[in-house]
């Protein structure tokens, strides 16, 4: 299941991707008209998450041929508790929050110098992005994120 989100949910974008969904985001300063974002979703079939009731309008929506939320403006957490719920989506192996590429696991020897000194000594598994090259842990702030997925999850992690 592969999702996009409009301009105005940037937030929930993120955390789709944090839980495993290859979501586009539709930022400011590209093409974020309704025309162009029903298509994106119809060609690279993408369910459409936005905010905006003016997607109803168009034809792919109407007919079923692109999926399709309106997301009220709640908090994120909120959203992405109705999002999991709507779908039936199950937490997967997480992917980039920033590029939405895929994370490949690496060994320490292979980041250690990109990474906050100490840090490959402390921890055993790293993450690559396959897209900006990022490279991640489940430091403290993985904590913080596991916490908020598993709030809208329930208790199921990745695979």
């Amino acid at each position: 299941m592969r999702f996009l989100c409009d301009a105005m949910l940037g937030g929930l974008a993120k955390w789709l991707r944090a839980a495993g969904y290859d979501t586009y985001y539709a930022r400011q300063g590209t093409d974020v008209s309704d025309r162009s974002l029903t298509r994106k979703a119809l060609e690279e079939g993408r369910i459409l998450l936005t905010s905006d009731g003016g997607f109803l309008e168009r034809k792919p929506v109407r007919d079923g041929s692109v999926g399709f939320m309106k997301v009220p403006l709640l908090p994120l957490e909120e959203q992405l508790r109705l999002v999991v719920a709507r779908f039936s989506l199950t937490r997967l192996q997480s992917r980039c929050m920033e590029c939405n590429g895929e994370l490949e696991v690496v060994p320490p020897g292979a980041v250690s110098k990109r990474v906050p000194p100490g840090v490959a000594g402390y921890h055993e598994e790293f993450f690559l992005c396959a897209g900006c090259g990022r490279v991640f842990w489940h430091g403290s702030h993985w904590e913080r994120i596991s916490g908020r997925l598993e709030r809208a999850f329930g208790r199921q992690g990745p695979p």
